[in-house]
């Protein structure tokens, strides 16, 4: 690991990458299980709601929102794709930011994608208690809801602070069957051809505006491959496999999506945008217990998700109390069982409070925005990197269409910045702002240190 000195400047300096972080670890994750690894993360508990949200902003446009998001997310994965193969390290993005720009650009991201991961978490809690809600109105909003959301994070909490081992175990349990009611549903979908849609209110006119926010919300479904990729330092073949493994995961998902978007539109017709569950609706046509299989579908997709939302992004929180980044407190682990508990407490606590007092839609939407960030310093270290010709483990893509893929990469993320209110884009650079600020307030202006090389 090296230790740069680092000018006011040279904080946004590229250091010369290594792989040092990886000496020691085996690279045994093969092409199969990094996709099986991304599908998992990318596909989550939204995709049991997204149709309704996406339907409401973009009516039978919807579809076409997808398809226009999966062009420009189809140029991030290049980039993803590229710049991994050039620095595949643990740590995934950051990793690639740090290798083209420095530390403090390198914790920018970082912030960036603790902050989406607490938006998300917040976002999801608040779409399981909208379902519970749908089921019992009872618990459809104030107090009622606020207990669904609390139990849940508990039941989290525990399992996080018991063992990582216990985490590990409700994460593989669940994930293992939380693809079936999705492809479940697509079955619906074939089976109920002839059916024809429900009479409902006049569909939702497409406008520009409305489908600006659409392909924000589809985006937000898109959104996860990141994380999965904090394990390249652990990837067999990086150069190949990494590339391989994107594209694989990424067409599976995006075929999954637009197929379930349209079942959903051809069950409920225009009665779509105003479900509160769209796919334990739309299957509740054909009976209570197609219904029944979708409403415990999205429960345990979400149980998933956040599970393992909570186990990964309170390390984070923890790095950087461990880094000074942020007060010392975050950085200790509990005397039993090994784990950051404060960390944990903390983050599930703030996602909490976002679940309570926020929507789905607002939050994802907030979420998205800093993805869009992390997105966006995926594409430009693509290109440094490349121009650079940093190639560490083995020889990595050179592709001549690269600075097409950065400018469409770019080029949608600018598209959703300018899809979303004004207010949320500040909220946007003021994060940046923020997180810039704590970089020089802990010390980065006068250490520098690279943590990942």
């Amino acid at each position: 690991m090296s230790e740069l000195q680092a000018t006011p400047f040279e904080a946004f300096a590229a250091p010369t990458p290594r792989l040092g972080r990886d000496h020691g670890l085996v690279r045994d994750i093969g092409t199969a299980g990094l996709a099986a690894s991304i599908v998992n993360a990318v596909v989550g508990a939204g995709i049991f709601t997204l149709p309704a949200t996406v339907a409401l902003e973009a009516g039978r446009a919807a579809p076409w929102a997808y398809l226009v998001c999966g062009i420009v997310m189809a140029a991030v994965v290049v980039c993803f794709a590229a710049a991994g193969s050039r620095v595949p390290t643990s740590g995934g993005v950051y990793g690639t930011v740090e290798a083209a720009f420095g530390p403090a650009t390198g914790f920018v991201a970082g912030v960036l994608l603790l902050m989406s991961d607490l938006l998300a978490s917040g976002g999801i809690a608040a779409l399981v208690a909208d379902t519970f809600g749908s089921v019992v109105p009872v618990l459809a909003a104030g107090a009622g809801r606020a207990v669904v959301i609390v139990a849940l994070f508990s039941v989290l909490s525990v399992a996080n602070l018991v063992s990582v081992r216990t985490t590990a175990r409700l994460i593989t349990a669940a994930t293992a069957i939380k693809m079936l009611p999705l492809l479940f549903f697509l079955g619906l979908g074939i089976v109920s051809l002839t059916l024809a849609a429900p009479a409902g209110p006049p569909p939702t006119p497409v406008s520009l505006g409305g489908f600006g926010r659409a392909m924000i919300l589809t985006l937000f479904a898109l959104c996860g491959m990141e994380s999965p990729l904090s394990a390249s330092g652990e990837v067999r073949d990086a150069h190949h496999t990494l590339p391989r493994a994107l594209f694989m995961a990424m067409l599976g998902v995006l075929a999954l999506y637009v197929g379930v978007q349209l079942t959903a539109q051809h069950l409920l017709g225009t009665n779509l945008a105003h479900s509160l569950a769209p796919l334990a609706e739309a299957a509740g046509r054909l009976g209570p217990w197609p219904r029944a299989i979708l409403l415990a579908g999205a429960f345990i997709s979400a149980l998933a998700w956040m599970a393992s939302d909570v186990l990964g992004a309170s390390r984070l929180l923890f790095a950087f109390g461990r880094d000074g980044r942020l007060p010392a407190w975050f950085g200790r682990l509990t005397t039993r069982s090994r784990v950051p508990g404060n960390a944990v407490v903390a983050y599930v606590v703030a996602s909490a409070v976002l679940a309570i007092t926020g929507s789905f839609l607002e939050l994802v939407v907030l979420s998205t925005l800093a993805s869009v960030g992390i997105y966006s310093l995926s594409c430009a270290s693509a290109f440094v990197l490349q121009r650079r010709r940093v190639a560490l483990s083995g020889p990595a893509l050179n592709l001549r269409f690269l600075p097409i893929a950065v400018c469409v990469g770019l080029a949608g993320m600018a598209a959703m910045v300018l899809a979303a209110r004004w207010i949320e884009v500040a909220g946007l650079v003021g994060v940046i702002a923020g997180s810039l600020v704590v970089y020089w307030v802990t010390g980065g202006r006068q250490k520098g240190k690279s943590v990942l090389f």
